[in-house]
């Protein structure tokens, strides 16, 4: 029966020929973008495979977050309204079958827009520079992140009665996690600043040898500084986040990550450091310093991309859990004004 829902929700989404619009549309859009991407690199970046792939792979997050609760967020009480659902509930399919179903039905549709990019990522490959365990990481990570979203929108349409709002609150969801969490932490890491008493630190420069000496007196000052190590756990349920710290990173010689991935990654693996005293780096002739490196941030602190995708499912579940209840039929319980079918 299960089988059967699928079918009938697939069938009544290709027979519509907005699916197919938006499916040319975001094909032309992240045409477009990768194009200009291409043109702008070719002279700078040596390995284009790996940066235009990465820059696919957010542009499809991107694209399907924008679509599939317009897919997925009227499942439910849309059918409700046109008065077919009631056709389904007399059947021997089951609540669970009929939410797993469209939720199915919803994540399958979802994934045309993800197949749509694939000739972009194949043409990445041919370009050089794409290593396949960012491949193998990426993708199925997006697959898992547009079955969440598909998950949350299915759910909110049968707990939710009318369909604009359901599809509404989908889209909020998704802004939330998208959008929220970064607004979140930019706001916490400055509520949660500190006060720090630090020591001066003297630079001179040598004319003879054209370097930079530096030293550090017993003068101190206090200055206020923003705190994300206090706060970054906000970023791990970004799902832009989630996506970039999944996948291993590739960090040139100078030990910086060279790809967008990487530097997501990175960003966030920086958060994680408590503000410490500026010693005096190792000097170099050319007047440059020896600092940490992005890798060796990288090493020593953690990944939370796991985290995050506890948090997508949990919320999904929730969500299709919730849905199944609001749809079993007889129900015991029923809102005023309100009806099943």
């Amino acid at each position: 029966m299960l089988g059967v829902v699928v079918r009938l929700e697939l069938a009544q989404r290709v027979r519509s020929v907005a699916w197919y619009v938006l499916l040319v549309v975001v094909g032309l859009v992240v045409g477009g973008v990768i194009v200009v991407l291409f043109l702008s690199l070719a002279d700078y970046q040596r390995d284009l495979g790996g940066a235009i792939f990465s820059t696919t792979i957010f542009l499809v997050m991107l694209v399907t977050s924008l679509v599939t609760p317009a897919l997925s967020g009227n499942a439910i009480n849309g059918d409700r309204d046109g008065g077919t659902l009631a056709a389904t509930q007399v059947t021997q399919v089951t609540a669970g079958q009929l939410v797993l179903g469209k939720v199915l039905g919803a994540w399958i549709a979802s994934l045309g827009f993800l197949l749509v990019c694939a000739p972009f990522m194949l043409g990445s490959a041919l370009l050089g520079g794409l290593r396949i365990e960012a491949v193998a990481v990426a993708i199925p990570v997006v697959v898992v992140e547009i079955g969440v979203v598909s998950a949350i929108g299915v759910g909110l349409s049968g707990l939710i009665r009318r369909p604009v709002l359901s599809t509404v609150v989908t889209y909020l969801v998704v802004a939330f996690f998208s959008v929220g969490t970064l607004i979140g932490f930019g706001v916490a890491t400055i509520a949660f600043q500190s006060e720090e008493t630090y020591n001066e630190v003297e630079w001179d420069w040598d004319e003879t040898t054209d370097a930079t000496t530096c030293r550090v007196t017993d003068r101190t000052f206090e200055t206020t500084v923003p705190r994300p190590d206090r706060v970054w756990p906000l970023l791990a349920a970004n799902p832009y986040v989630i996506l970039a710290d999944a996948v291993p990173p590739h960090f040139d010689a100078s030990g910086y990550p060279d790809d967008l991935l990487g530097q997501i990654a990175s960003g966030v693996r920086y958060a994680q450091l408590e503000p410490v005293q500026e010693e005096c780096p190792e000097i170099l002739p050319s007047g440059a310093w020896q600092g940490e490196t992005a890798e060796e941030v990288y090493e020593r602190t953690v990944p939370s991309w796991f985290v995050g995708l506890a948090i997508h499912l949990a919320l999904a579940a929730l969500a299709v859990w919730g849905a199944i209840g609001a749809v079993r039929a007889p129900a015991r319980t029923l809102a005023p004004g309100s009806r099943i079918a």
